[in-house]
């Protein structure tokens, strides 16, 4: 599955992908707020989570840009299975933070879910101490519906995350975007 926005490429990432991955996902400042994301991150990591079996339900993709004239690693945005229905979990490489990316590539994932896939609400979570993700869920349109302790393999540690969701309507009006499976 692949998805264009107006500055973005989603694509599935391929094992060629490594050490460009690795070089993008490896800062501390990214791992500590990610749950499932060891410190530090190594090529063997990323090689490891692009070799890992992906069903036709469970979009993975990195985010490349061309703002830059060439094509660049930004970050990675997912919907994983979870409980009864579907988690949104994503990162951006440090130096893409603050540009819009992760809401631009967000809302062309949350098109997928709604119209690729049949969903009708997704769950996601951020770290309590990285309110900017909290941003970026709420323009995507969540709402928090509570909060827990989730465990973050690169703290080692539990950490205080909120809980949201979002309905994915079926009378949404926003014009299709299009996406290729």
């Amino acid at each position: 599955m692949f998805a264009r926005t107006k500055r973005l490429t989603l694509r599935p990432g391929w094992p060629e992908d490594a050490p460009a991955l690795a070089q993008a996902i490896a800062h501390e400042s990214v791992a500590a707020m990610l749950v499932r994301v060891p410190w530090p991150y190594r090529v063997a990591d990323a090689e490891a989570f692009l070799a890992l079996p992906r069903g036709p339900h469970d979009p993975n993709f990195l985010i490349e840009t061309m703002e830059d004239g060439a094509p660049r690693l930004v970050g990675g945005i997912e919907l994983m299975r979870s409980g009864d229905g579907h988690e949104l979990g994503y990162w951006l490489t440090p130096d893409a933070w603050g540009r819009g990316y992760a809401t631009e590539a967000g809302g062309a994932v949350l098109h997928i879910a709604r119209h690729g896939l049949g969903l009708r609400k997704i769950v996601s979570s951020h770290a309590l101490d990285n309110p900017a993700s909290g941003n970026v869920l709420r323009k995507l349109g969540f709402r928090e519906v509570g909060r827990a302790a989730r465990h973050s393999v690169a703290r080692g540690r539990e950490m205080p995350c909120a809980l949201l969701e979002c309905a994915l309507d079926a009378d949404d009006d926003r014009p299709a975007m299009r996406i290729a499976a």
